[in-house]
């Protein structure tokens, strides 16, 4: 950790159609800057088919493979299965979807390439919620959130999908979280998921000010809150088992996340302490996963 620097190559260009303060679009500059130029894309309907402009241009240097709402994880196989009959083995295969094409329409085709562990990566980048079409409720929404398409006066109701814990059943070398507030570690992780073979999935958490009625300008603010209050912890997940969660954060309560985006202006003091309770059984789980992992390899 102490030798690692940030590349300095940049793959992505500075015009794409991102919203301001899109977490998105950080999260794909930094993806690019760990993988490099020898890299196909692989891209659901989702925001990103937006922000990468309109054909023949585009926001990335790399080839850029434009495919129907399900299936990145089939294509992504496919892409990498055309490679490897050609004799290219080393150029990396990275599916790109949002929590849409991951989380809910995509979950078949990615549990496809997670079962026959296909040596691809699989990166969801994640704003808990169809923000392409109209901030629409998802699997990946949190409980207590605002949508579109929840009715006028009420929130979700129902917990945020355990989407990494889904794809870890799978025995898949590697699963884990990054967020673009921590780069350093999100490109690491790319790196790292780089070098294995096998099926990959990293899931980046991504926020939308445009969604999440939040101030552009603290996209990287409310995106390290997430961390801080463990409702999205950073942890690596090798073989479906051995569980790496990391420890040394500052810790904040979940209620200092929750105020700095309107869409849970509904929340009461009552789903507050919920949450943080639920918060706090979710983290006492994963650090016991961790511990049990740790005393394996002594």
């Amino acid at each position: 950790m102490s030798n690692f620097s940030i590349p300095e190559s940049e793959l992505m260009s500075s015009g794409h159609l991102a919203c301001q303060g899109c977490g998105g679009a950080n999260a794909m500059r930094y993806a690019l800057k760990a993988l490099g130029p020898q890299t196909v894309l692989v891209m659901p309907a989702c925001c990103w088919s937006v922000i990468d402009g309109p054909f023949p241009h585009s926001a990335v240097t790399v080839p850029v493979f434009h495919t129907a709402f399900e299936t990145a994880g089939s294509t992504a196989a496919g892409v990498r299965a055309g490679l490897s009959m050609r004799g290219d083995d080393e150029t990396t295969v990275l599916a790109w979807a949002g929590d849409g094409g991951t989380f809910d329409i995509g979950l078949q085709a990615l549990s496809g390439a997670a079962e026959r562990n296909d040596d691809i990566i699989f990166a969801c980048y994640d704003n808990e919620a169809y923000m392409n079409t109209g901030i629409q409720r998802s699997s990946a929404t949190p409980a207590g959130a605002w949508t579109t398409t929840t009715p006028a006066g009420h929130t979700k109701d129902r917990p945020k999908k355990k989407i990494l814990d889904i794809i870890a059943a799978h025995g898949v070398p590697y699963a884990a979280t990054a967020t673009i507030a921590w780069p350093d570690d999100l490109i690491e992780k790319f790196q790292k998921a780089k070098t294995m073979r096998g099926m990959k999935f990293i899931h980046i958490y991504a926020p939308c000010p445009t969604g999440w009625k939040s101030p552009p300008e603290l996209t990287v603010e409310v995106s390290r809150l997430a961390v801080q209050t463990r409702l999205f912890p950073l942890l690596e997940i090798y073989d479906g088992h051995d569980y790496h969660l990391r420890r040394d954060i500052d810790v904040r309560p979940v209620r200092d996340f929750y105020k700095t985006q309107a869409r849970f202006a509904q929340m009461t003091d009552e789903q507050f302490d919920a949450m943080q309770r639920e918060t706090d059984a979710h983290w006492n789980e994963l650090v016991a996963r961790h511990e049990e992992s740790a005393r394996a390899m002594a």
